[in-house]
């Protein structure tokens, strides 16, 4: 065989006969040879490797985010690299100053504490897209959930279960959390609930033990209990459900809950969590798509890619026992 039509079996060239591919496929297996993916990179110019940063591997959200984008992009041929950047200001800036272009040939950045004032206007001279509700600057392609919009519909949602004196628990010293402030402000001024049962109660991290300390120190406080909450994150809302059943308060008797993110484990909570369920495989196709336009030869050509909070991905309210005061029928 020459070396053009070896190439071409090892590259997945599509126009090679059945018969010749299978002989060279023979014969890299009994020689058990492997691709050089380096070598590779030098003669073409890419890796094939995306670096997708994220702020905690070990919280489930973004552990089901990469799940996602791992898959979009096998579908593509492409093979991610996962960084937790722990929600590092100093590592989200080193990355976004191209620190992960050195292996790869695009970055996805989940941010979760890099302020506007430290990106400016400047536009990356590599392929980026940022992924969720955080922003720094509207120049930087993004893509996720109105933030706004699902914290709304959740909180309306409550509401709608005949919830008046509603606690949104979660940071608010983010912009992903003063989006989801917002969304609740949304919906009680919508609903005309009074501002003195209005309640926003803030934790220093978005993590189950926070969701725990938080609500067992609303419940040990003196003040009325609330018939709602509105957790920020599952993993607050899963801290608030076991500080709940610990002090005997019944949910959703006496408490309806719901949450945003749907991670899998909101559906084996007691009781099942209501959540807002962000379509991550719509978020993974879109980010990827916007990298691979920045980095085709044509990008300059078709000018800069659109802000990705123009366009917001889907989400769905899913409804489970958390926030049913009375069984669902059926």
């Amino acid at each position: 065989m020459s070396v053009r039509t070896v190439s071409n079996v090892v590259s997945g060239y599509a126009h090679v006969s059945p018969s010749t591919r299978e002989r060279v496929q023979r014969s890299l297996d009994e020689l058990g040879y492997r691709m050089d993916f380096l070598a590779k990179g030098l003669r073409s110019g890419r890796t094939g490797f995306v670096a997708l940063a994220v702020p905690f591997l070990a919280e489930p959200y973004f552990a089901e985010l990469a799940q996602a984008v791992i898959h979009a992009a096998a579908r593509r041929g492409i093979t991610v690299l996962v960084e937790s950047t722990a929600g590092d200001r100093e590592v989200e800036r080193r990355i976004l100053s191209g620190g992960l272009t050195n292996v790869a040939d695009g970055v996805l950045l989940s941010a979760l504490t890099l302020p506007a004032a430290d990106v400016g206007s400047a536009v990356p001279d590599f392929p980026l897209v940022m992924l969720g509700e955080h922003s720094v600057g509207d120049h930087l392609p993004r893509v996720g959930i109105d933030n706004v919009a699902a914290a709304r519909t959740a909180v309306a949602h409550l509401v709608d279960q005949g919830c008046r004196r509603i606690v949104a628990l979660g940071r608010n010293d983010s912009e992903n959390g003063r989006q989801r402030t917002e969304g609740y402000r949304q919906a009680m001024a919508e609903a005309k609930v009074r501002r003195v049962n209005w309640l926003v109660v803030p934790v220093e991290d978005w993590t189950r033990a926070e969701g725990y300390a938080a609500v067992q120190e609303l419940l040990d406080g003196d003040g009325p209990l609330p018939d709602g909450v509105f957790a920020f994150n599952d993993a607050l809302a899963v801290g608030a459900l076991r500080a709940l059943d610990a002090s005997g308060v019944r949910v959703p008797d006496d408490v309806a809950v719901a949450s945003i993110d749907d991670i899998q484990e909101a559906a084996y909570t007691h009781p099942p969590l209501t959540s807002i369920a962000p379509d991550l495989d719509a978020i993974a196709e879109r980010a990827l798509d916007l990298l691979e336009r920045q980095a085709s030869p044509d990008a300059e050509a078709d000018g800069p890619p659109e802000p990705a909070a123009v366009e917001p991905t889907p989400f769905r309210l899913v409804v489970r026992r958390s926030s049913q005061f009375r069984p669902a029928e059926g």
